[in-house]
C-alpha cells in the first residue's frame, strides 16, 4: 500500500516553521512552474463593528504570508487569495473587503503582486461531485493550476471537525451551502461535506494550528495557542491526522467516514506516514459539542443562571451557517433578560429537522426552512414565527417579547458586536497576538 505523507510541525518562527512543514511533506513538489496557484484562506466570519477574536477562528495572516513568499521564491507569479466569507447579509461586499484590508491582504497585493478574490463577485459553475451531490463552485479554484488550501485546526458542533474538505465549502454559493444542510437523514451535512474535494485541482494543504478552536467554528467556543502546523499534499490524510491531533479518531468524523468510503481508503491511518513530530505529542483533546442539559433541552449555561419555562434544544446538523451565527444572538439575547418566575413553557425550534413537543404553550419558529416544515403541526398551540432566510432581526425581538422572554432591544440592533463580548476573555494575555494577523 502506497503511503501518503502528512508532516506535524511545531511551530516556533515566520517563515521557517511554514517552509519545514512544506519541505517534509513535499507539499508543493507536484507544483507545476508557472503555475496558477488558488490560495484558499479560512476567514468563517468577519464583522466591522468591534475588535475581532480571530484566534483560531481565522486562518493566521502570518501562515498566509509564508506561503506567497515561498511560491515566489519558486518563480510562481500567478497567484491569488480568495475567500466567501458569511455575513448576515448575503450581498454585503463592504465586509470581506475590510477583512482583507485588516488582515493585511491588500499589502500583499502591493508587495508581491497577487489578487484577491471574493468569490460572491466571482462566477459560479454548476460541478456534480458524484453520489448524487451537484453544487456551484467558484470558477477561478477550478481553473487554477494548484490550490493551497490553508483552514485553520479547529473542532466543529456540527461536523466534529473543521479541516482541509470541510474548508472548501467557503467556495460554493450561498444556496449550495444551505443545500448541504439537508432534512435527509442520509445526504446530511457530513454526507455533502465528503464530497468537496472530489474535482479539486492538483493541491497542498496546511492546517493551521498556531492557533486552534475548541467547539468552533465561530468565536463563541474556547480558543487556543497550539503551535501546530501539519501539512500533506493528500487532502484526505491530512484531514485524518488533523482529527488525531484533536483527540478523535477518524472513524467518530462521520464526513471522514464518508469520504473513506468515496475515495476506497481505510478511515485509519495504516495508509499514512506522518513525519517530524508524533501524533502523541502535540494531541490535546478539543471537545467539538456544547454543553447541554442531559435531555438536550437548554444549553447548560443557561440552567445555570436559573433559567426554567424554556426549551431550546441544542441545534443540529440542518441549521445553515446563516441561522446559527443569529441564535448566538438570541441565546446571549435570553441569558441577559430580565425574569423572576419562570417562563410561560417557551419552546424555540431551529433548523428543518425539528418537530414540536406536545403541551408547549409557546412555539417560536425560527426561519423560513423551520415555519414551512412546522406551519401546520397540530402539537403546536399558539405559533409565533421568525420569517425570513436570514431571520429578520426585529422580527426575532418581536417574537421572545410576544413569548414573555424580556430580552433586551440593544443585542438585535447591535448583532455585530456579538463577538467582542466573546473577545473579553482573551484581553491581555500575552499568548493571544495581533501581530499574527498583520503584515507588517
Amino acid at each position: 500500500m502506497e503511503k501518503q505523507t502528512v508532516a506535524i510541525i511545531r511551530y516556533e518562527k515566520p517563515l521557517e516553521s511554514v517552509r519545514k512543514a512544506i519541505d517534509l511533506s513535499h507539499g508543493l513538489d507536484h507544483l507545476p512552474s508557472k503555475a496558477n496557484v488558488f490560495i484558499k484562506p479560512n476567514i468563517v466570519f468577519w464583522t466591522r463593528t468591534t475588535p475581532f477574536p480571530k484566534w483560531g477562528v481565522v486562518t493566521t495572516s502570518r501562515v498566509v504570508e509564508d506561503v506567497v513568499i515561498l511560491l515566489k521564491e519558486r518563480g510562481i507569479d500567478h497567484i491569488t487569495i480568495a475567500e466567501g466569507i458569511v455575513t448576515f447579509d448575503p450581498k454585503d461586499t463592504e465586509t470581506p473587503a475590510h477583512a482583507f484590508e485588516n488582515l493585511g491582504y491588500n499589502l500583499l497585493k502591493k508587495r508581491y503582486g497577487i489578487k484577491t478574490l471574493n468569490i460572491f463577485e466571482r462566477p459560479f459553475k454548476r460541478v456534480d461531485l458524484g453520489a448524487g451531490v451537484v453544487l456551484n463552485f467558484n470558477e477561478d479554484i477550478l481553473q487554477s493550476d494548484f490550490v493551497i488550501n490553508l483552514p485553520v485546526l479547529k473542532t466543529h458542533a456540527q461536523t466534529v471537525v473543521s479541516l482541509g474538505i470541510k474548508n472548501l465549502k467557503g467556495l460554493i454559493d450561498v444556496n449550495s451551502r444551505k443545500k448541504c444542510h439537508s432534512a435527509d437523514p442520509v445526504k446530511n451535512l457530513s454526507y455533502m461535506v465528503a464530497r468537496l474535494a472530489n474535482k479539486l485541482p492538483p493541491s497542498f494543504t496546511l492546517l493551521d494550528g498556531i492557533y486552534t478552536t475548541e467547539r468552533g467554528p465561530f468565536f463563541e467556543g474556547r480558543l487556543r495557542r497550539s503551535n501546530i502546523l501539519i501539512a500533506s499534499s493528500d487532502i484526505f490524510s491530512v484531514d485524518k491526522v488533523g482529527a488525531k491531533v484533536l483527540g478523535y479518531d477518524p472513524s467518530q468524523v462521520p464526513y471522514l467516514v464518508h469520504a473513506a468510503q468515496d475515495f476506497k481508503r481505510p478511515i485509519d491511518l495504516s495508509d499514512v506516514e506522518v513525519v517530524g513530530e508524533k501524533i502523541e505529542a502535540v494531541a490535546y483533546r478539543h471537545e467539538h459539542a456544547f454543553p447541554y442539559t442531559e435531555d438536550g433541552n437548554l444549553p447548560k449555561p443557561l440552567e445555570k443562571l436559573g433559567i426554567k419555562g424554556l426549551t431550546y434544544r441544542q441545534y443540529d446538523d440542518t441549521i445553515c451557517t446563516y441561522c446559527s451565527g443569529f441564535t448566538t444572538v438570541i441565546l446571549m439575547a435570553i441569558a441577559n433578560a430580565r425574569r423572576g418566575e419562570p417562563w410561560n413553557e417557551v419552546e424555540i425550534l431551529t433548523g428543518k429537522r425539528m418537530k414540536p413537543s406536545p403541551g408547549k404553550k409557546k412555539t417560536i419558529l425560527i426561519g423560513k426552512c423551520m415555519i414551512q416544515s412546522n406551519k401546520d403541526n397540530t402539537d403546536i398551540n399558539e405559533m409565533i414565527a421568525v420569517k425570513g432566510c436570514p431571520p429578520d432581526l426585529k422580527g426575532a425581538l418581536n417574537a421572545l417579547h410576544q413569548a414573555g422572554i424580556d430580552v433586551s432591544p440593544t443585542f438585535f440592533e447591535n448583532m455585530d458586536m456579538a463577538a467582542g463580548f466573546f473577545m473579553k476573555k482573551y484581553e491581555g494575555k500575552p499568548e493571544f497576538e495581533e501581530s499574527f494577523f498583520q503584515i507588517l
